[in-house]
C-alpha cells in the first residue's frame, strides 16, 4: 500500500480522515502537523478501485479520527460512503471541491491560514448553487471561500453524455453566435453534424431538459478542440483537449490571443468567451494552420486567468495566486500561464510534490476540516 507523507504547515486541532473525491481517489488521514494519503484510486465506481479504497479506508479508521471530510456531492461514492460510516466517534463535514483544491495547494506550499486568489480549473466539481463548477476564482483561506469570479455558464446538453460527445458544447458556442445560421459556415465542423441530432439537441438547449449549467474551463477546452479538429467523440474525458495542447505546442511563432470579455454580474465576474469562439470560426474559415488556432486558444485561456487575477488584486490587495485543477496538468497551459502572472508580479504557488488533479483533493478536505466549527 503506497503512501504518501505531507508535512503540514500547522497542526492541526483533531485527527482528521478525508475521503478525497470521486476519480483520482485518495483518502487522507492528518494528525498533528502530518498527514498520509493513500495510493490513487483511479475511478470509485470501478469495483476494483473501489474495494482498494475501502482497505485504504479502513487501516485510516483505526487511528480513530474525529472529523471525517467529504466532498459536498452527494453522487460520489466516496461522500455515500462517508454517509454509511458509523459516526459515533467523529463529526462529518462537506467541503466544496474547488475550495479543497486551493487548501492543498497552499498546504503543499507551507502556507498558514492566509487569504489568497486561488485559481481552481478543471472539468467538473459541484458547486455551492448546486451549479456544475470548474473555472473558478476564489478569494480563501483554508477556513472560508467567496467564488469571486467564474466563467460563463453554458448547458451540458445530455450531461454526461457532453463529455463523452464534445461536439454538443461547441454547437451551443456556435447557437449562441450565430443561431441557426452555423449551418451556413464553411468549416469542417459542420459537415459532420447531423441535423436531426441537432434537432433534438436544441430542443434540450432552449427547455433546459437534462442539460446542466456548468462554469467548467474542461468543457470549454472540449468545445474548442471539437470545433477545431473537427472531431465529435472522445473515448475518454479530456481526450481532444490533449490532442489540441499537443497540436498548440508544435506553433513556435508569435501570435495575439483571441478576444473575451469580463464583466461584473451581481457578486461575482463572469469570464465570456464569446468572441473567442467567434475568431476561432474566422481563423477556420480564413484556413489558418491549425496549430496556430490552437495555441491562441492556450495564451487566450491563460489570458483570462491574468486578467480575472488582475482585477482581483485591484479589488482585494491581493498578489499571492495559488493555481490548482486537473486543467493544469497541459503543460503549454501552465506555462504560459506563469509567464503571463510572473510578469505582472504575482507570487504564484503550484504543487509540489502531488498533482494538481483530483489526487490532491482530500489533503485539501483535511485542512477546511481543520478550521471548521465542529465541536465532538
Amino acid at each position: 500500500m503506497k503512501r504518501q507523507k505531507i508535512k503540514l504547515p500547522l497542526s492541526l486541532k483533531k485527527p482528521i480522515l478525508a475521503m478525497g473525491s470521486q476519480s483520482k481517489n485518495t483518502v487522507c488521514f492528518a494528525k498533528n502537523n502530518l498527514a498520509l494519503l493513500s495510493s490513487m484510486h483511479s475511478d470509485l465506481n470501478h469495483p476494483g478501485d473501489f474495494a482498494i479504497f475501502q482497505r485504504n479506508l479502513k487501516s485510516f479508521l483505526n487511528q480513530k479520527p474525529k472529523i471525517v471530510a467529504h466532498d459536498i456531492h452527494p453522487e460520489y461514492q466516496s461522500t455515500k460512503y462517508a454517509y454509511r460510516l458509523s459516526a459515533d466517534s467523529f463529526k462529518l463535514l462537506a467541503v466544496q471541491h474547488h475550495h479543497a483544491h486551493i487548501a492543498s495547494c497552499m498546504a503543499e506550499n507551507g502556507m498558514k491560514n492566509q487569504k489568497v486568489i486561488g485559481a481552481a480549473f478543471d472539468g467538473t466539481g459541484l458547486g455551492t448553487d448546486n451549479k456544475l463548477w470548474g473555472a473558478e476564482f476564489l478569494i480563501c483561506d483554508y477556513k472560508n471561500f467567496i467564488r469571486i469570479a467564474h466563467l460563463k455558464e453554458v448547458p451540458l446538453l445530455g450531461g454526461e453524455k457532453a463529455i463523452s460527445e464534445p461536439y454538443r458544447l461547441s454547437l451551443v458556442w456556435l447557437y449562441l453566435i450565430y443561431k441557426e445560421k452555423f449551418w451556413g459556415l464553411k468549416i469542417d465542423f459542420i459537415k459532420g453534424i447531423d441535423k436531426k441530432k441537432w434537432a433534438v439537441l436544441k430542443k434540450m438547449l432552449l427547455s433546459g431538459l437534462n442539460s446542466p449549467l456548468s462554469s467548467s474551463i474542461g468543457r470549454l477546452f472540449d468545445a474548442a478542440a471539437s470545433l477545431v479538429l473537427a472531431r465529435y467523440k472522445a473515448n475518454f474525458e479530456a481526450e481532444l483537449a490533449i490532442k489540441l495542447e499537443k497540436l498548440a505546442s508544435m506553433w513556435k511563432l508569435p501570435v495575439s490571443s483571441y478576444k473575451f470579455k469580463i464583466a461584473r454580474f451581481k457578486s461575482a465576474y463572469i469570464i465570456d468567451p464569446t468572441l473567442m469562439f467567434k475568431q476561432i470560426v474566422q481563423d477556420l474559415l480564413k484556413k489558418e494552420p491549425k496549430e496556430k488556432i490552437a495555441y491562441r486558444f492556450h495564451l487566450t485561456v491563460a489570458s483570462m486567468l491574468k486578467e480575472t487575477s488582475k482585477i482581483l488584486r485591484r479589488n482585494t490587495g491581493l498578489n499571492k495566486i495559488a493555481l490548482s485543477g486537473g486543467v493544469f496538468q497541459n503543460k503549454l497551459l501552465l506555462s504560459l500561464s506563469l509567464g503571463l502572472l510572473s510578469k505582472e508580479g504575482f507570487r504564484v504557488f503550484t504543487h509540489k510534490d502531488l498533482s494538481c488533479n483530483d489526487s490532491c483533493i482530500s489533503l485539501g478536505q483535511a485542512l477546511i476540516a481543520n478550521f471548521s466549527r465542529i465541536r465532538s
